[in-house]
């Protein structure tokens, strides 16, 4: 998880530096959650044999607790840290305006499960 949270804080990086004043607000968010998905997938596949769950719903916990982990962190360190309103960090979660930070809370949940089932044998 930790992997996760120093790649979660440069992806941030990326997106005020780079991506946001290029694509706009808007562009900056789908960006950067795209970039950090695929980074849930990496981190997924190369640390699940490490963390070693045993069946399913060990794996499913791992996501559990990823998830637990990120949104702790998402409105404890966004707010204290970075200084983001409670009101902007709730926005994130807000589909019908386009902001799609929930398919980086699935991919934690559910991304330790699926690189679990991959790496079963057949």
């Amino acid at each position: 998880m930790a992997l996760l949270l120093i790649f979660a804080v440069l992806n941030g990086a990326v997106r005020e530096v780079l991506i946001t004043p290029r694509l706009g607000e808007q562009g900056g968010h789908i960006g950067s959650t795209a970039i950090l998905c695929a980074a849930i997938i990496l981190v997924a596949w190369f640390s699940i044999s490490w963390i070693g769950p045993k069946d399913r719903r060990e794996a499913l916990m791992v996501g559990t607790v990823w998830v637990a982990l990120t949104v702790a962190f998402e409105f404890l360190a966004g707010h204290y840290v970075f200084g983001n309103s409670w009101e902007r960090l709730i926005a994130n979660y807000n589909v019908f305006r386009g902001r799609i930070w929930i398919f980086a809370l699935l991919m934690n949940l559910f991304t330790p499960l699926w690189a679990f089932l991959q790496k079963q044998p057949v």
